[in-house]
Protein backbone atom coordinates (compact mmCIF):
# COMPACT_ATOMS: atom_id res chain seq x y z
CA UNK A 1 0.00 0.00 0.00
CA UNK A 2 0.98 3.64 -0.38
CA UNK A 3 2.28 4.90 2.94
CA UNK A 4 0.78 8.33 3.73
CA UNK A 5 3.10 11.10 4.85
CA UNK A 6 1.53 14.25 6.22
CA UNK A 7 4.52 16.52 5.83
CA UNK A 8 6.68 16.70 2.78
CA UNK A 9 9.99 16.63 4.60
CA UNK A 10 9.24 13.81 7.07
CA UNK A 11 11.89 11.15 7.61
CA UNK A 12 12.11 8.28 10.06
CA UNK A 13 14.66 7.72 12.77
CA UNK A 14 14.92 6.19 16.24
CA UNK A 15 13.99 9.14 18.39
CA UNK A 16 14.64 7.60 21.76
CA UNK A 17 18.38 7.09 21.36
CA UNK A 18 18.92 10.07 23.67
CA UNK A 19 16.49 10.47 26.55
CA UNK A 20 18.16 11.90 29.65
CA UNK A 21 14.99 13.75 30.61
CA UNK A 22 14.46 15.05 27.05
CA UNK A 23 13.46 13.66 23.67
CA UNK A 24 15.34 14.43 20.50
CA UNK A 25 13.95 17.63 19.19
CA UNK A 26 14.61 20.35 16.68
CA UNK A 27 16.67 23.43 16.99
CA UNK A 28 17.30 25.98 14.34
CA UNK A 29 18.89 29.21 13.30
CA UNK A 30 19.02 32.91 14.03
CA UNK A 31 21.81 35.02 15.32
CA UNK A 32 22.09 38.36 17.05
CA UNK A 33 19.33 38.83 19.58
CA UNK A 34 18.69 41.26 22.40
CA UNK A 35 16.54 40.59 25.45
CA UNK A 36 12.90 41.65 25.56
CA UNK A 37 12.13 39.75 28.75
CA UNK A 38 13.34 36.63 30.53
CA UNK A 39 11.41 34.40 28.14
CA UNK A 40 11.34 36.28 24.81
CA UNK A 41 13.98 37.82 22.62
CA UNK A 42 14.23 40.14 19.64
CA UNK A 43 16.33 38.64 16.89
CA UNK A 44 18.32 41.31 15.05
CA UNK A 45 20.45 39.28 12.62
CA UNK A 46 20.50 35.92 10.88
CA UNK A 47 23.55 34.03 9.64
CA UNK A 48 23.79 34.38 5.88
CA UNK A 49 22.06 37.76 5.68
CA UNK A 50 24.07 41.00 5.74
CA UNK A 51 22.99 43.61 8.25
CA UNK A 52 19.93 43.82 10.46
CA UNK A 53 16.74 41.98 9.54
CA UNK A 54 14.30 43.97 7.42
CA UNK A 55 11.44 42.53 9.52
CA UNK A 56 10.69 42.16 13.23
CA UNK A 57 11.26 38.70 14.69
CA UNK A 58 10.70 37.65 18.29
CA UNK A 59 11.34 34.21 19.78
CA UNK A 60 10.45 32.82 23.17
CA UNK A 61 8.98 30.14 25.40
CA UNK A 62 5.54 29.84 26.97
CA UNK A 63 4.74 27.20 29.59
CA UNK A 64 1.54 25.12 29.41
CA UNK A 65 0.24 21.97 31.03
CA UNK A 66 0.54 20.94 34.68
CA UNK A 67 2.89 23.34 36.47
CA UNK A 68 4.00 24.60 33.04
CA UNK A 69 5.78 21.28 32.50
CA UNK A 70 5.57 21.80 28.74
CA UNK A 71 7.60 24.67 27.31
CA UNK A 72 6.43 25.64 23.82
CA UNK A 73 8.83 27.65 21.66
CA UNK A 74 7.59 30.18 19.13
CA UNK A 75 8.78 32.48 16.35
CA UNK A 76 6.74 35.66 15.96
CA UNK A 77 7.04 37.81 12.86
CA UNK A 78 5.31 41.16 12.81
CA UNK A 79 3.54 42.05 9.57
CA UNK A 80 5.76 43.90 7.14
CA UNK A 81 2.82 46.13 6.20
CA UNK A 82 0.71 47.28 9.19
CA UNK A 83 1.31 45.23 12.37
CA UNK A 84 -1.20 47.24 14.39
CA UNK A 85 -4.15 46.41 12.13
CA UNK A 86 -3.17 43.39 10.03
CA UNK A 87 -4.48 39.94 11.01
CA UNK A 88 -2.70 37.77 13.56
CA UNK A 89 -2.20 34.14 12.48
CA UNK A 90 -1.20 31.18 14.64
CA UNK A 91 0.53 28.72 12.29
CA UNK A 92 0.81 25.06 13.24
CA UNK A 93 3.14 22.95 11.10
CA UNK A 94 2.09 19.38 10.25
CA UNK A 95 3.76 16.11 11.08
CA UNK A 96 2.80 16.16 13.89
CA UNK A 97 6.25 16.94 15.24
CA UNK A 98 7.68 19.02 12.37
CA UNK A 99 9.34 22.25 13.46
CA UNK A 100 7.76 25.60 12.72
CA UNK A 101 11.03 26.46 11.02
CA UNK A 102 10.14 24.08 8.20
CA UNK A 103 7.10 26.25 7.42
CA UNK A 104 9.20 29.41 7.78
CA UNK A 105 12.04 28.27 5.55
CA UNK A 106 10.18 26.24 2.95
CA UNK A 107 6.68 27.68 2.82
CA UNK A 108 5.51 31.09 4.02
CA UNK A 109 8.24 32.73 6.14
CA UNK A 110 10.14 35.91 5.23
CA UNK A 111 13.45 34.14 4.56
CA UNK A 112 14.61 30.93 2.94
CA UNK A 113 17.80 29.16 1.92
CA UNK A 114 19.85 30.80 -0.83
CA UNK A 115 20.50 27.55 -2.66
CA UNK A 116 22.73 28.98 -5.37
CA UNK A 117 25.22 30.39 -2.88
CA UNK A 118 24.98 27.74 -0.15
CA UNK A 119 27.14 24.79 0.72
CA UNK A 120 26.41 22.27 3.41
CA UNK A 121 29.31 23.69 5.38
CA UNK A 122 27.94 27.25 5.04
CA UNK A 123 24.25 27.62 4.22
CA UNK A 124 23.18 31.12 3.20
CA UNK A 125 19.83 32.92 3.48
CA UNK A 126 17.84 35.07 1.14
CA UNK A 127 14.65 37.08 1.54
CA UNK A 128 11.46 35.33 0.43
CA UNK A 129 9.49 37.73 -1.80
CA UNK A 130 6.34 35.64 -1.32
CA UNK A 131 6.22 35.60 2.49
CA UNK A 132 2.77 35.73 4.07
CA UNK A 133 4.22 38.18 6.61
CA UNK A 134 3.69 40.81 3.93
CA UNK A 135 0.01 40.65 4.87
CA UNK A 136 -0.16 39.31 8.42
CA UNK A 137 1.48 38.96 11.81
CA UNK A 138 2.36 35.26 12.18
CA UNK A 139 3.23 33.11 15.20
CA UNK A 140 4.91 29.83 14.28
CA UNK A 141 4.80 27.54 17.31
CA UNK A 142 6.75 24.31 17.78
CA UNK A 143 4.13 21.92 19.11
CA UNK A 144 3.61 19.45 20.68
CA UNK A 145 6.48 19.07 23.17
CA UNK A 146 9.39 17.35 21.45
CA UNK A 147 8.97 19.47 18.32
CA UNK A 148 11.62 22.01 17.37
CA UNK A 149 12.82 23.87 20.47
CA UNK A 150 9.78 22.83 22.52
CA UNK A 151 10.36 20.42 25.37
CA UNK A 152 8.86 18.97 28.55
CA UNK A 153 10.32 18.97 32.05
CA UNK A 154 9.18 15.40 32.71
CA UNK A 155 9.20 12.30 30.53
CA UNK A 156 5.50 11.66 31.02
CA UNK A 157 4.67 15.11 29.63
CA UNK A 158 6.02 14.06 26.24
CA UNK A 159 3.20 11.53 25.89
CA UNK A 160 0.39 13.31 24.08
CA UNK A 161 -2.44 13.03 21.56
CA UNK A 162 -4.64 15.19 19.35
CA UNK A 163 -6.87 16.29 22.23
CA UNK A 164 -4.02 17.24 24.55
CA UNK A 165 -2.14 19.00 21.76
CA UNK A 166 -5.27 21.04 21.08
CA UNK A 167 -5.59 22.12 24.72
CA UNK A 168 -1.91 23.00 24.98
CA UNK A 169 -2.08 25.12 21.82
CA UNK A 170 -5.18 26.87 23.16
CA UNK A 171 -3.53 27.69 26.47
CA UNK A 172 -0.40 28.79 24.62
CA UNK A 173 -2.42 31.28 22.58
CA UNK A 174 -4.20 32.76 25.59
CA UNK A 175 -0.91 33.22 27.46
CA UNK A 176 0.81 34.67 24.39
CA UNK A 177 -1.91 37.30 24.03
CA UNK A 178 -1.64 38.20 27.71
CA UNK A 179 2.06 38.82 27.08
CA UNK A 180 1.28 40.80 23.90
CA UNK A 181 -1.90 42.77 24.73
CA UNK A 182 -1.43 45.19 21.81
CA UNK A 183 -2.50 42.36 19.46
CA UNK A 184 -5.73 41.55 21.33
CA UNK A 185 -7.85 43.52 18.87
CA UNK A 186 -6.23 42.21 15.67
CA UNK A 187 -8.40 39.81 13.65
CA UNK A 188 -7.15 36.34 14.61
CA UNK A 189 -6.96 33.12 12.57
CA UNK A 190 -5.75 29.61 13.37
CA UNK A 191 -3.88 28.09 10.43
CA UNK A 192 -1.79 25.12 9.33
CA UNK A 193 -1.43 22.42 6.71
CA UNK A 194 -1.16 18.67 6.33
CA UNK A 195 -1.68 16.86 9.67
CA UNK A 196 -2.56 20.19 11.27
CA UNK A 197 -5.87 19.82 9.46
CA UNK A 198 -6.80 17.64 12.44
CA UNK A 199 -5.95 20.09 15.22
CA UNK A 200 -6.71 23.48 13.58
CA UNK A 201 -10.53 23.07 13.62
CA UNK A 202 -10.33 21.59 17.12
CA UNK A 203 -8.37 24.60 18.40
CA UNK A 204 -10.64 27.02 16.55
CA UNK A 205 -13.78 25.55 18.11
CA UNK A 206 -12.13 25.59 21.55
CA UNK A 207 -11.40 29.31 21.16
CA UNK A 208 -14.97 30.12 20.11
CA UNK A 209 -16.36 28.12 23.03
CA UNK A 210 -13.92 29.75 25.44
CA UNK A 211 -14.99 33.20 24.32
CA UNK A 212 -18.65 32.27 24.80
CA UNK A 213 -18.13 31.31 28.45
CA UNK A 214 -16.06 34.39 29.20
CA UNK A 215 -12.56 32.94 29.39
CA UNK A 216 -9.90 35.64 29.38
CA UNK A 217 -8.39 37.13 27.46
CA UNK A 218 -11.08 37.29 24.82
CA UNK A 219 -9.54 36.15 21.52
CA UNK A 220 -10.74 38.11 18.49
CA UNK A 221 -11.04 34.99 16.34
CA UNK A 222 -12.45 35.46 12.85
CA UNK A 223 -11.84 32.00 11.40
CA UNK A 224 -9.30 29.43 10.29
CA UNK A 225 -7.09 28.45 7.36
CA UNK A 226 -6.05 24.92 6.37
CA UNK A 227 -4.03 23.60 3.43
CA UNK A 228 -4.17 20.04 2.00
CA UNK A 229 -5.65 19.17 5.39
CA UNK A 230 -5.91 15.76 6.99
CA UNK A 231 -9.60 15.61 7.93
CA UNK A 232 -11.10 12.14 7.45
CA UNK A 233 -7.93 10.07 7.40
CA UNK A 234 -9.49 6.76 6.32
CA UNK A 235 -11.32 8.39 3.43
CA UNK A 236 -8.21 10.29 2.38
CA UNK A 237 -6.12 7.14 2.34
CA UNK A 238 -8.71 5.31 0.25
CA UNK A 239 -8.83 8.29 -2.14
CA UNK A 240 -5.24 7.77 -3.23
CA UNK A 241 -6.10 5.13 -5.82
CA UNK A 242 -8.91 7.25 -7.23
CA UNK A 243 -6.43 10.14 -7.31
CA UNK A 244 -3.94 7.99 -9.24
CA UNK A 245 -6.68 7.20 -11.74
CA UNK A 246 -7.75 10.83 -12.16
CA UNK A 247 -4.12 11.83 -12.72
CA UNK A 248 -3.66 9.14 -15.40
CA UNK A 249 -1.18 7.12 -13.33
CA UNK A 250 -3.25 3.96 -13.53
CA UNK A 251 -5.54 2.84 -16.36
CA UNK A 252 -9.34 2.71 -16.38
CA UNK A 253 -9.18 -1.08 -16.33
CA UNK A 254 -6.82 -1.26 -13.33
CA UNK A 255 -8.90 1.25 -11.37
CA UNK A 256 -12.20 -0.48 -12.17
CA UNK A 257 -10.83 -3.89 -11.17
CA UNK A 258 -9.31 -2.62 -7.90
CA UNK A 259 -12.46 -0.74 -6.98
CA UNK A 260 -14.69 -3.75 -7.60
CA UNK A 261 -12.44 -6.38 -6.01
CA UNK A 262 -11.47 -4.29 -2.98
CA UNK A 263 -14.96 -2.78 -2.58
CA UNK A 264 -13.42 0.71 -2.36
CA UNK A 265 -11.44 -0.17 0.79
CA UNK A 266 -7.71 -0.28 0.11
CA UNK A 267 -6.55 0.12 3.70
CA UNK A 268 -8.10 -2.87 5.46
CA UNK A 269 -7.87 -5.79 3.02
CA UNK A 270 -9.09 -9.32 3.66
CA UNK A 271 -5.97 -11.54 3.33
CA UNK A 272 -8.17 -14.11 1.57
CA UNK A 273 -9.24 -11.61 -1.07
CA UNK A 274 -6.56 -12.59 -3.60
CA UNK A 275 -8.13 -10.58 -6.42
CA UNK A 276 -7.90 -7.36 -4.40
CA UNK A 277 -4.36 -8.11 -3.26
CA UNK A 278 -3.30 -8.74 -6.86
CA UNK A 279 -4.89 -5.49 -8.04
CA UNK A 280 -3.12 -3.51 -5.32
CA UNK A 281 0.18 -5.05 -6.33
CA UNK A 282 -0.44 -3.82 -9.88
CA UNK A 283 -1.33 -0.34 -8.55
CA UNK A 284 1.80 -0.22 -6.40
CA UNK A 285 3.92 -1.20 -9.38
CA UNK A 286 2.53 1.74 -11.32
CA UNK A 287 3.15 4.18 -8.46
CA UNK A 288 6.40 2.97 -6.91
CA UNK A 289 8.49 5.66 -8.63
CA UNK A 290 5.96 8.47 -8.17
CA UNK A 291 6.46 11.17 -5.53
CA UNK A 292 2.98 11.35 -4.05
CA UNK A 293 3.68 14.78 -2.53
CA UNK A 294 3.67 16.20 -6.08
CA UNK A 295 3.42 13.75 -8.96
CA UNK A 296 5.15 16.16 -11.36
CA UNK A 297 8.44 16.20 -9.45
CA UNK A 298 11.23 13.62 -9.71
CA UNK A 299 11.14 10.63 -7.41
CA UNK A 300 14.04 11.00 -4.99
CA UNK A 301 16.72 8.43 -4.31
CA UNK A 302 16.54 8.31 -0.51
CA UNK A 303 19.66 6.14 -0.28
CA UNK A 304 21.72 9.32 -0.23
CA UNK A 305 19.88 10.76 2.75
CA UNK A 306 19.83 7.50 4.68
CA UNK A 307 23.54 6.89 4.09
CA UNK A 308 24.56 10.08 5.85
CA UNK A 309 21.55 10.22 8.17
CA UNK A 310 22.00 13.97 8.36
CA UNK A 311 18.57 14.59 9.84
CA UNK A 312 19.69 13.01 13.10
CA UNK A 313 23.47 12.85 13.52
CA UNK A 314 26.15 15.48 13.53
CA UNK A 315 28.02 16.14 10.29
CA UNK A 316 31.75 15.66 10.67
CA UNK A 317 32.21 15.03 6.97
CA UNK A 318 29.73 16.80 4.76
CA UNK A 319 28.84 15.19 1.43
CA UNK A 320 28.27 17.32 -1.64
CA UNK A 321 24.68 17.77 -2.72
CA UNK A 322 23.79 15.68 -5.73
CA UNK A 323 23.94 17.40 -9.12
CA UNK A 324 20.56 16.01 -10.14
CA UNK A 325 18.04 18.19 -8.32
CA UNK A 326 15.53 16.64 -5.97
CA UNK A 327 13.33 18.63 -3.58
CA UNK A 328 14.57 16.59 -0.64
CA UNK A 329 18.01 18.12 -1.27
CA UNK A 330 16.59 21.46 -0.11
CA UNK A 331 16.20 20.09 3.39
CA UNK A 332 19.85 19.05 3.71
CA UNK A 333 20.97 22.59 4.54
CA UNK A 334 18.92 22.78 7.73
CA UNK A 335 20.90 20.44 10.00
CA UNK A 336 24.40 21.95 9.72
CA UNK A 337 22.94 25.40 10.33
CA UNK A 338 20.64 24.35 13.12
CA UNK A 339 23.27 22.47 15.09
CA UNK A 340 25.63 25.46 15.26
CA UNK A 341 26.69 26.37 18.81
CA UNK A 342 26.71 30.08 17.89
CA UNK A 343 23.11 29.91 16.71
CA UNK A 344 21.91 28.38 19.97
CA UNK A 345 23.77 30.90 22.07
CA UNK A 346 22.39 33.80 20.02
CA UNK A 347 18.84 32.50 20.48
CA UNK A 348 19.29 31.97 24.24
CA UNK A 349 18.26 28.34 23.93
CA UNK A 350 18.04 26.58 27.28
CA UNK A 351 21.07 24.72 28.52
CA UNK A 352 18.97 21.53 28.41
CA UNK A 353 19.60 21.51 24.64
CA UNK A 354 23.37 21.57 24.89
CA UNK A 355 23.78 17.91 23.85
CA UNK A 356 20.62 17.62 21.74
CA UNK A 357 20.84 17.72 17.96
CA UNK A 358 18.30 19.32 15.67
CA UNK A 359 15.93 17.26 13.52
CA UNK A 360 13.39 18.56 11.06
CA UNK A 361 10.55 16.27 12.13
CA UNK A 362 10.41 14.21 15.33
CA UNK A 363 9.63 10.63 14.27
CA UNK A 364 8.39 9.70 17.74
CA UNK A 365 5.48 12.06 17.00
CA UNK A 366 5.12 12.08 13.21
CA UNK A 367 2.36 10.38 11.27
CA UNK A 368 3.62 7.50 9.13
CA UNK A 369 0.72 5.09 8.72
CA UNK A 370 -2.84 4.66 9.92
CA UNK A 371 -1.80 1.22 11.14
CA UNK A 372 1.21 2.46 13.11
CA UNK A 373 1.15 4.71 16.17
CA UNK A 374 4.38 6.59 16.92
CA UNK A 375 6.17 6.25 20.22
CA UNK A 376 4.75 9.24 22.05
CA UNK A 377 1.75 10.53 20.07
CA UNK A 378 -1.67 8.89 19.84
CA UNK A 379 -3.92 9.77 16.91
CA UNK A 380 -7.09 9.73 18.96
CA UNK A 381 -9.09 11.90 16.52
CA UNK A 382 -9.10 10.52 12.99
CA UNK A 383 -12.06 12.48 11.65
CA UNK A 384 -12.80 16.17 12.30
CA UNK A 385 -15.67 16.73 9.87
CA UNK A 386 -18.01 17.27 12.80
CA UNK A 387 -15.73 20.05 14.11
CA UNK A 388 -16.16 21.87 10.80
CA UNK A 389 -19.90 21.39 11.05
CA UNK A 390 -19.97 22.81 14.58
CA UNK A 391 -17.81 25.75 13.49
CA UNK A 392 -20.42 26.53 10.83
CA UNK A 393 -22.72 27.58 13.69
CA UNK A 394 -20.27 30.33 14.63
CA UNK A 395 -19.64 33.72 13.05
CA UNK A 396 -16.63 32.37 11.21
CA UNK A 397 -14.68 32.48 7.94
CA UNK A 398 -12.75 29.49 6.66
CA UNK A 399 -10.22 29.02 3.86
CA UNK A 400 -9.43 25.49 2.69
CA UNK A 401 -6.84 25.19 -0.08
CA UNK A 402 -5.34 22.20 -1.88
CA UNK A 403 -2.40 21.74 -4.23
CA UNK A 404 -4.10 19.74 -6.99
CA UNK A 405 -1.12 17.44 -7.72
CA UNK A 406 -0.92 16.13 -4.16
CA UNK A 407 -1.76 12.46 -3.60
CA UNK A 408 -1.16 12.55 0.18
CA UNK A 409 -4.44 14.40 0.74
CA UNK A 410 -6.08 14.54 -2.72
CA UNK A 411 -8.07 17.70 -3.40
CA UNK A 412 -11.23 15.83 -4.35
CA UNK A 413 -11.25 13.92 -1.04
CA UNK A 414 -11.37 17.35 0.63
CA UNK A 415 -14.20 18.36 -1.71
CA UNK A 416 -16.13 15.24 -0.71
CA UNK A 417 -16.25 16.07 2.98
CA UNK A 418 -17.03 19.70 2.19
CA UNK A 419 -20.00 18.58 0.11
CA UNK A 420 -21.14 16.27 2.92
CA UNK A 421 -21.71 19.34 5.11
CA UNK A 422 -24.55 20.40 2.77
CA UNK A 423 -23.67 24.09 2.81
CA UNK A 424 -25.29 26.45 0.34
CA UNK A 425 -23.06 27.10 -2.69
CA UNK A 426 -23.07 30.85 -3.29
CA UNK A 427 -20.24 31.04 -5.81
CA UNK A 428 -19.83 27.90 -7.89
CA UNK A 429 -16.66 26.35 -9.32
CA UNK A 430 -14.68 28.91 -11.29
CA UNK A 431 -11.04 29.75 -12.11
CA UNK A 432 -8.98 32.28 -10.21
CA UNK A 433 -6.03 34.11 -11.72
CA UNK A 434 -2.54 35.37 -11.00
CA UNK A 435 -1.04 37.67 -13.66
CA UNK A 436 -3.90 36.74 -16.00
CA UNK A 437 -3.06 33.04 -15.80
CA UNK A 438 -5.33 30.40 -14.25
CA UNK A 439 -3.88 29.68 -10.80
CA UNK A 440 -6.52 27.15 -9.80
CA UNK A 441 -10.24 26.90 -9.11
CA UNK A 442 -12.48 28.01 -6.28
CA UNK A 443 -15.93 27.47 -4.82
CA UNK A 444 -17.60 29.31 -1.94
CA UNK A 445 -20.07 27.96 0.62
CA UNK A 446 -22.32 29.73 3.12
CA UNK A 447 -24.42 29.04 6.20
CA UNK A 448 -26.80 32.02 6.14
CA UNK A 449 -28.24 31.45 9.60
CA UNK A 450 -24.90 31.88 11.36
CA UNK A 451 -22.95 34.18 9.00
CA UNK A 452 -20.46 31.40 8.29
CA UNK A 453 -18.66 31.16 4.97
CA UNK A 454 -16.03 28.77 3.63
CA UNK A 455 -13.90 29.21 0.52
CA UNK A 456 -12.29 26.17 -1.10
CA UNK A 457 -9.37 26.82 -3.45
CA UNK A 458 -7.28 24.53 -5.61
CA UNK A 459 -3.72 25.60 -6.47
CA UNK A 460 -2.93 24.46 -10.02
CA UNK A 461 0.26 22.40 -10.10
CA UNK A 462 0.67 22.63 -6.33
CA UNK A 463 1.92 19.79 -4.15
CA UNK A 464 1.18 18.71 -0.60
CA UNK A 465 2.49 21.88 1.06
CA UNK A 466 1.13 24.18 -1.62
CA UNK A 467 3.04 27.40 -0.77
CA UNK A 468 6.32 25.48 -1.06
CA UNK A 469 5.49 24.50 -4.63
CA UNK A 470 3.56 27.59 -5.76
CA UNK A 471 4.65 30.49 -3.54
CA UNK A 472 3.56 33.38 -5.77
CA UNK A 473 0.11 31.95 -6.34
CA UNK A 474 -0.42 31.14 -2.66
CA UNK A 475 0.59 34.64 -1.57
CA UNK A 476 -1.95 36.07 -4.01
CA UNK A 477 -4.54 33.64 -2.62
CA UNK A 478 -4.03 34.61 1.03
CA UNK A 479 -3.90 38.33 0.21
CA UNK A 480 -7.23 38.15 -1.58
CA UNK A 481 -8.93 36.04 1.07
CA UNK A 482 -7.72 38.07 4.06
CA UNK A 483 -8.94 41.26 2.40
CA UNK A 484 -12.37 39.68 1.67
CA UNK A 485 -11.80 40.16 -2.04
CA UNK A 486 -12.81 37.67 -4.69
CA UNK A 487 -9.89 35.52 -5.78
Amino acid sequence: MIEPQCKSHSVQWNIFKKFSGLLLYGVFLMVGSSDVSDSRFLVKELPGLIGELPFTLETGYIGVGDSDDIQLFYYFFESERDPKNDPLILWLTGGPGCSGLSAILYEIGPFTINYENSTLEKPMLTINPYSWTKEANIIFVDQPAGTGFSYAKTQISYITNDTLATMHAYHFMRKWLMDHPKFLTNPFYVAGDSYSGIVVPMISLRIYNGNEVGEEPHINIKGYIIGNPATDMYSEFNSKIESAHRLALISDAIYKSAKENCHGNYLIVDPNNTLCIHDLQVVNKCLERIDIRDILEPSCDTTYTRKYDIFRRGLTSLPHVKKQWCRDDNYLYAAPWANSREVREALHIHEDFKEIEWVLCNASLSFVSLNTEPISYTYNVKNVIDYHRRLSYKQCRALVYSGDHDMVVPYFSTLKWLESLNFLVIDDWKPWFVEEQVAGYTIKYLNYNYNYNLTFVTVKGGGHTAPEFKPKECLSMIMGWLSNADL
